[in-house]
């Protein structure tokens, strides 16, 4: 991934009108944008993007804003007057999905729902991602990453021991169901090869949060018994879990019996791969306290890279726990993974934004332009998709259409 390359992407061609704010639609956008697709952010005349008023600034500009938006052109329109509804028409017209995160019921209310929208343009693919979808009891209630995070069972499970039920430290509800959007959308655009039709897509963020519990669900509809906070232990596999070092916390993952042995001999433990409460993998997650501090005899004895090595050296998966500095800082993620992009904003100035982890060897991602300031690009998209002279341009300026 990088900020320059004129070699063909995935998506070229494929016309994306965004009218997604804050996170989760915002996200699943510049995902498109990142593979060659046109995506044309829409937003609210004077205000825009709610994620515009969200910090860090720099230089008066949302950096927030900025990393969500990225290979996006920007224009504004006001989509409650007569004449922004018809100027949106002409867009869908010329375009190949819509992306929305509003209510359900509220682009219908404006007239620009679904079944207007693909009386326009049958080939129209439609991708509506809320907090609880746009249908059952639940569907009209407000969603937020936090509530999705609740009332989708991943609260429940985070957390220490004993402790209260704990947000996870990122939106990962908002980012799940962004990242679920955009699959919709692909497999969309896959299957109107087939048909020559386009389709609604509808995805919750709880739907979302609860399809990543995987084996939580499980372990309950076999034993009836709720899943508890566990800290950073596995339920269903130990040794699985973070241990003391001399300087902080490591991570060791024994996915299997081979590996176990494989651990227990290389501390010089070989008692713990006979001793009865460690001898399967259901007795070792039943007893991993007492099989963690055994483990940490041997891990306190040493700093984290001295375990990490260690272990790793032996073909056993560890890692250290790092703060954003150290994965910064991490050549391999950093650099040769390209996990954080340079890029010029206009107004920003030089900054770094994330990079996409999807990585498609012979058509890679990159950043083709910074977010656009609000409006940033009216003249340009009215001018070219739509055919608009500079009268009617300043003239939708004046009346506050754009």
């Amino acid at each position: 991934m990088s900020n320059t390359g004129n070699t063909p992407q995935a998506l070229e061609g494929v016309r994306v009108l965004d009218l997604t704010r804050v996170v989760a639609g915002p996200y699943g956008g510049s995902i498109l944008g990142d593979f060659g697709a046109d995506v044309i952010k829409i937003e609210v005349p004077g205000k825009g993007d709610d994620a515009r008023g969200y910090g860090p600034y720099r230089n008066g500009e949302s950096m927030y804003y900025a990393n969500l938006n990225r290979n996006k052109r920007g224009i504004t329109l006001n989509l409650k007057s007569d004449e922004g509804k018809e100027i949106f028409k002409e867009l869908v017209k010329k375009s190949d999905v819509v992306l929305e995160n509003y209510r359900p019921g509220v682009m219908d209310k404006l007239g620009l729902g679904y079944d207007v929208l693909k009386e326009i343009n049958p080939r129209i693919i439609y991708a509506a991602c809320s907090g609880f979808g746009s249908y059952g009891s639940y569907c009209m209630r407000p969603g937020y990453d936090i509530i999705s995070q609740a009332m989708g069972g991943l609260m429940s499970v985070t957390g220490a021991p004993g402790g209260d039920p704990t947000r996870s430290g990122s939106a990962m509800g908002d980012i799940l169901g962004g990242m679920n959007m955009i699959m919709g959308v692909l497999l969309a655009l896959h299957a109107r090869e087939k048909t020559g039709v386009g389709q609604r897509v509808d995805v919750s963020l709880v739907d979302s949060v609860v399809a990543s519990l995987e084996n939580a669900y499980i372990r309950y509809f076999d034993s009836q018994q709720i899943p508890v906070r566990n800290g950073n232990a596995y339920a269903s596999i130990a040794p699985y879990d973070t241990y003391h070092a001399k300087d902080g916390f490591v991570v060791i993952a024994c996915g299997n019996q081979k590996l176990y042995e494989k651990f227990c001999n290389l501390i010089d433990r070989a008692d713990m791969i006979t001793d009865e409460r460690f001898l399967t993998v259901p007795l070792r997650v039943q007893n991993n306290l007492e099989q963690k501090a055994e483990i940490e005899k041997w891990t306190l004895t040493k700093t984290v890279n001295e375990v990490v090595d260690t272990v790793l050296g032996a073909g056993i998966p560890a890692g250290p726990i790092y703060d954003v500095k150290q994965i910064t800082e991490d050549h391999h993620i950093a650099v040769e993974r390209e996990m954080f992009i340079d890029v010029d904003h206009p107004v920003i100035g030089p900054m770094k934004v994330n990079g996409n982890p999807i990585k498609l060897m012979d058509m890679m991602p990159r950043i083709n332009r910074p977010a656009p300031t609000l409006g940033q690009d009216n003249e340009e998209v009215l001018k070219e998709v739509l055919g608009y002279d500079d009268e009617r341009v300043e003239s939708l300026r004046e009346n506050s259409i754009i």
